[in-house]
């Protein structure tokens, strides 16, 4: 028997809907092009200038919030446990963001950027999940921070 949660290695909009419950405008990751259970996974946003944060972050110098991008980190991590769970018995109901530590913002994102997450499984203790995260945009990275996550 295979199972599900190794051997899909993406997902697309209509999966990602699937194991979260984020709808637009927040709903901040496009896809997930890498899943290796819920150990590892990359997700994708393709920032656009049309999206509303950029009507008032910045008039002039559009700049996407870095806790959007903490957000798309904690969504991709939702989405790897989540897909990883599927094969459980216990169904997921929910996936909810429980901390944020060692955050740091280092440099600007701005329309026309594709933000890659890399995320990263340091430890599970019982249903909760702690990650690495890494924002990358073309391989520079813009942002970072642990995170954690609680399955309900």
């Amino acid at each position: 028997m295979t199972d599900v949660a190794t051997t899909l290695g993406v997902a697309d909009i209509q999966r990602i809907m699937a194991c979260i419950p984020h709808r637009y405008p927040f709903l901040l990751v496009d896809r997930v092009i890498e899943i290796n259970g819920e150990e590892s996974g990359i997700g994708i946003k393709n920032v656009t200038m049309n999206e509303p944060q950029f009507t008032g972050h910045f008039p002039g110098r559009p700049v996407f919030p870095g806790v959007l991008m903490i957000e798309a980190m904690a969504q991709t991590a939702g989405v790897l446990v989540v897909n990883a769970r599927g094969a459980e018995d216990a169904p997921v109901s929910s996936v909810l963001f429980t901390t944020i530590d060692k955050a740091k913002f280092r440099k600007p994102v701005i329309p026309g950027d594709q933000l890659r997450f890399h995320l990263t499984k340091i430890a599970r203790k019982r249903s909760i999940y702690f990650y690495r995260g890494e924002a990358r945009v073309d391989g520079v990275l813009v942002a970072e921070a642990d995170l954690s996550a609680m399955v309900v």
